[in-house]
């Protein structure tokens, strides 16, 4: 229906709004109006100008007209008639009907725009005060959680230039956007609340403090406290309460146990829960006992603890694992006549369940039913939880069972619980269909279950589906975290799958996520463990470029991958880097290093590196020690390791069964088996078990003094002891009786290990050897060719015992037929294979195949060592090519080979003959000096 604007319209609708103030001037209007031809000429305009120019003395008739009006004649009512009514019944103090008015004008879904242009024409309009209605729509607002538009109109009254908010008003919608967590809003208030020229109050200063708190503004919070006192506003006790939970909440809570102090001097007194703030605080930093005496102290001030400072008591000490004064606690609150609510058996459940005593959590449950107190949601996901702890899935679902029977809907968290349990159990497909289901019933799976499902894909080996899982989150609206990245690049990377792991730290960096120190380590970590360092240096390098900084852990890995490697340079640069940048290498480290550097031989530099660790206060353990023990006796030292071994004593670090492995192996080395025997025989009395490598070590001493007897005796006594023979056993057994030249009992102890699935190829290569030496190529051949049958596959070692066979034997043919072979298969030969090859062409003089073979090997990155220098000068000579030998014996002595006297002497020999050589030099004579006088 459209109102016409004009002129006419206009003068009729005052005309109409006079005779309707008549009629509202008389007891019985309503009939008077419903009678008269002024019902159909009723419309907002005439309703709006009959409150706007109004003669009627009783606003409360004038609210029954505008009532009627909109409820009986249905006509919509003018955002300014709202203003006029609200103002007219504000002056007559109905403040309740007033307010009335603006919730219905709120009501008309209007634009807060709207409604603060209508209020401040009508304000400008009447010329009097409309402070009172303007803060009624704030509130109206308010109420209602419409925090923007409250702000908004807010903002528009007080810059127009309108009525100034009252303090009251200006609390109000402070607190309620605090409430609300709008801090950028909150501040906009404040700010035009002091242009307002508000003052604030105690009140306004508590909100302050809360809201520097809630924005992490600890210090800005302090400041607003010291200044309420330095401008008079004494803060209340509801301040101080704000302050010391806010300092409690960032676990500054000596700073708040000292303002609680300093309140009390100021003669304000501490209430309970001013106290259940402080048990709490106390409790988060885990400083229980100082949370009891709070408690104690509550007692002491008749301050009488309720059911909220026992219950955080309690969960504090079911976090910590103190059953025993969780439940006094509990006790307590019962001969106290405190009750347990929900959340007080919540946390016993909770912690109960998390310690693995399911039974006596479903008896707690039985109690708090008993005491009318029903269970939620938490309590089952916490017994949930505790069943798939225990691996009682049946159990779990009974449970989840009983839940939907009692009307609590599995939640987010649920599900999460049920498929972490399912995937502890080894159950992926059962947790597939949880997930499926979740997703099914409207719940948005989180970061923590995709990562879960994720790490229990690669536990299977499922790394397709792995990788699938994560690619698929996006999609489902959840954005991947870096701790999900981390978990399926590690576990790519411990299945050595290192270009997906690759792609996907691309893929985390394309995404915006920054990779961090356990994403680079997962690299380091996996190519440190199969000895590539180039590619571990290299993660190291992209970590340190990216700014990521290295911890002693990352540190310790390169350290001991370098050691291992055998490069010791390395690992010391590495280990002088850590101490640059100002990490500090604990005991770990050190024992990395010096085991490192004990296997490879270094000990006197092992021994520097004890010393250092001791003068920085750290004390060596077991691991130390038996470090430094084994690299004694590898080096021959067998007095200085048992030395050592008597100050490990000495120290109070009982030497493990790993430090006897090594002292007895150091005994056998050297010969000494009746001392390693009575060494052994002593470990059951030292309250320690001989290990499979314990007994591997003092048989293979045993069979190579060729005590066979002995040998077979202690490998018959293993079951009886526990300790199973493994192929590292069996492989000694047939190098024992390879040794002895009983061939037959070697390959009868072969078969016997293929049998039992226990074959290894060291073990064939050990049989090979023994049939080779015993001259027995036929079957040596034989049992190359069988070797597929028995699952083993050849290595370079394979094939250089047989090609150091037919060397020997002169049979070079057969020799360059299995390096082919060797070479077909992708093995490399290595410089023992080199050297038997240059020995055979050197027994039938075909030294031009030498020179051949050295230059091949030498492309192939095999360095030469001094028994293959000694052969080639030897060959040059023989050739009469002095200069080629003397250029060689240079590049021995510059490489540290010393070649024997017996070369040096055929070279004096040689050169002594081609004296008047023009091409003879000087430098072979200085080469030879050196050589001859470094054997002396």
């Amino acid at each position: 229906m459209q109102f016409s604007t004009s002129q006419t319209s206009l003068h009729s609708n005052e005309e109409a709004a006079k005779e309707i103030t008549n009629f509202l001037n008389e007891n019985h209007w309503e009939s008077l109006i419903e009678s008269s031809k002024l019902r159909n000429k009723l419309n907002p305009d005439v309703v709006q100008s009959v409150l706007q120019h109004s003669h009627v003395n009783d606003p409360k008739r004038l609210l029954g007209f505008f009532n009627w009006t909109s409820t009986q004649l249905g006509i919509p009512p003018n955002l300014h008639s709202f203003f006029y009514l609200a103002m007219m019944l504000c002056n007559s103090r109905l403040f309740g009907a007033a307010s009335g008015v603006i919730d219905r004008m709120i009501a008309t879904r209007r634009s807060s725009y709207q409604i603060l242009e209508s209020f401040l024409m009508c304000y400008r309009e009447r010329n009097v005060s409309g402070g009172v209605v303007f803060e009624m729509l704030i509130d109206g607002y308010r109420k209602i959680g419409f925090l923007d538009d409250a702000a908004i109109v807010f903002f528009g009254v007080v810059k127009d230039g309108g009525s100034v908010p009252g303090l009251l008003c200006c609390n109000s919608i402070l607190n309620d956007l605090l409430r609300a967590n709008k801090l950028k809003l909150f501040w906009k208030v404040y700010d035009v609340m002091l242009e307002a020229k508000v003052t604030p109050d105690v009140y306004t200063h508590t909100s302050l403090i809360n809201a520097h708190f809630r924005a992490g503004n600890v210090k800005a919070a302090q400041r607003v406290l010291f200044e309420m006192e330095e401008k008079g506003c004494c803060p209340s006790l509801v301040t101080y309460n704000v302050v010391i939970g806010g300092l409690c909440r960032v676990g500054a809570i000596d700073e708040a146990f000292e303002l609680k102090e300093s309140m009390i001097h100021k003669g304000l007194v501490p209430d309970c829960f001013t106290y259940s703030l402080m048990v709490d605080g106390f409790c988060k930093n885990k400083r229980l006992e100082d949370a009891k005496l709070l408690l104690k102290k509550m007692y002491d001030l008749k301050l009488n603890p309720n059911e909220v400072v026992y219950t955080t008591l309690i969960n504090g000490f079911m976090k910590q694992g103190n059953l025993q004064e969780a439940f006094r606690l509990k006790n307590e609150m019962v001969t106290f006549g405190i009750k347990l609510n929900l959340f007080t058996y919540n946390a016993l459940i909770g912690g109960i369940c998390k310690a693995g005593e399911i039974e006596k959590a479903k008896g707690l449950m039985t109690e708090m039913l008993r005491f009318g107190i029903n269970p939620d949601t938490q309590t089952y996901n916490s017994l949930i939880e505790g069943c798939y702890r225990e691996n009682n899935m049946a159990k779990a679902y009974e449970l989840l069972v009983d839940m939907k029977k009692r009307n609590l809907s599995p939640t987010a968290y649920t599900c999460n619980v049920i498929i972490n349990g399912l995937c502890r159990c080894s159950d992926l497909e059962g947790a597939c269909r949880v997930f499926e289901e979740m997703i099914a019933c409207g719940l948005k799976p989180n970061n923590f279950v995709y990562t879960t499902l994720i790490q229990a894909h690669l536990r299977q080996n499922r790394f397709e589906e792995a990788i699938n899982i994560l690619k698929g989150m996006t999609g489902k609206g959840v954005l991947p975290d870096v701790f999900c990245y981390n978990s399926l690049i590690s576990g790519l990377c411990k299945a050595k799958k290192m270009e997906d792991a690759r792609s996907c730290l691309v893929e985390m960096t394309a995404n915006g996520l920054k990779p961090n120190l356990y994403t680079y380590g997962a690299f380091i970590r996996e190519y440190t463990k199969t000895g590539n360092m180039q590619a571990a240096d290299r993660y190291f390098q992209e970590m340190l470029n990216c700014g990521i900084a290295p911890n002693d852990i990352i540190y310790t890995t390169l350290i001991d991958g370098h050691c291992k490697e055998g490069n010791v340079k390395e690992a010391f640069s590495t280990f002088r880097c850590m101490l640059g940048r100002g990490i500090l290498p604990d005991l770990k480290t050190y024992s990395v290093l010096i085991h490192g550097l004990s296997r490879c031989g270094k000990i006197h530099e092992a021994l520097e590196v004890f010393s250092e660790l001791q003068d920085k206060g750290l004390v060596p353990d077991v691991v130390t020690y038996s470090s430094l023990i084994s690299g004694f006796c590898k080096q021959g030292f067998i007095k200085e390791a048992f030395q050592l071994h008597e100050k490990m004593c000495e120290s109070g670090i009982t030497p493990n069964i790993v430090t006897y492995n090594a002292l007895i192996d150091g005994l056998c080395k050297s010969g000494e088996l009746e001392r390693a025997r009575e060494l052994f025989d002593g470990i059951f009395a030292k309250g320690l078990t001989p290990t499979v490598v314990t007994y591997t070590t003092i048989i293979d001493g045993y069979c190579k003094s060729g005590n066979l007897t002995e040998a077979f005796q202690l490998v018959n006594e293993m079951p009886s002891r526990g300790v199973t023979p493994d192929n590292f056993v069996y492989c000694t057994l047939v190098d024992g009786c390879c040794r002895d030249g009983n061939m037959e009992k070697a390959l009868s102890l072969f078969l016997e290990m293929v049998q039992k699935g226990l074959a290894s190829t060291s073990s064939f290569n050990a049989l090979l050897n023994g049939l080779c030496k015993s001259q027995k190529i036929f079957e040596a051949n034989k049992l190359l060719e069988d070797v597929a049958d028995k699952h083993i596959t050849p290595n370079h070692v394979t094939y250089t015992i047989l090609i150091d066979y037919h060397c020997k034997a002169g049979t070079m043919k057969d020799a360059e037929h299995l390096l082919v072979e060797m070479q077909k298969r992708d093995l490399k030969p290595n410089f023992r294979t080199y050297t038997s090859l240059l020995h055979g062409y050197a027994g039938i003089g075909k030294r031009s195949e030498m020179f051949a073979l050295f230059d091949e090997l030498v492309e192939r990155g095999v360095e030469p060592d001094g028994v293959i220098y000694s052969m080639m000068v030897d060959a040059y000579l023989k050739e009469g090519n002095i200069d080629k030998a003397t250029r060689f014996l240079e590049s021995m002595i510059k490489f540290g080979w010393v070649a024997d006297s017996t070369v040096m002497m055929d070279l004096v020999k040689q050169d002594q003959n081609d004296a008047n050589s023009e091409n003879a030099s000087n430098s072979w004579k200085e080469a030879a000096a050196i050589g001859i006088a470094d054997q002396v």
